[in-house]
């Protein structure tokens, strides 16, 4: 059962803005932090967990790990250095195996 708690993990500049409007921030430097500090928030009951794009891809077996399970949401964001379109990958991704095809698409 979730909390309801949120938290942003990522590199310090990316995240911690994020401090200011109540979520909670666990600056890490590399993937091997991010997976324990991923881990550890979904064992304590996080609803939501943010992961910069840049970490996003050190993470994706553990998202994996928890993709079936309703709690915690893990969400894609955009660190300083901008958008690698990981995000939006994910989410045509989950569109298309809803409905059937890419409805996103720009063509």
């Amino acid at each position: 059962m979730a909390n309801g708690k949120c938290a942003v993990i990522g590199d310090r500049d990316s995240i911690l803005l994020f401090k200011a409007v109540g979520i909670e921030v666990y600056p890490v430097t590399d993937g091997e932090q991010a997976n324990r500090t991923l881990h550890r928030l979904a064992r304590t009951g996080y609803a939501v967990v943010y992961v910069t794009e840049a970490m996003y891809p050190s993470c994706e077996e553990t998202i994996r790990e928890f993709q079936s399970e309703p709690y915690p949401a893990i969400i894609p964001i955009p660190d300083a250095s901008g958008t690698q379109g990981i995000g939006m990958n994910a989410i045509r991704e989950n569109v298309e195996k809803a409905v059937g095809l890419d409805i996103l698409s720009n063509s």
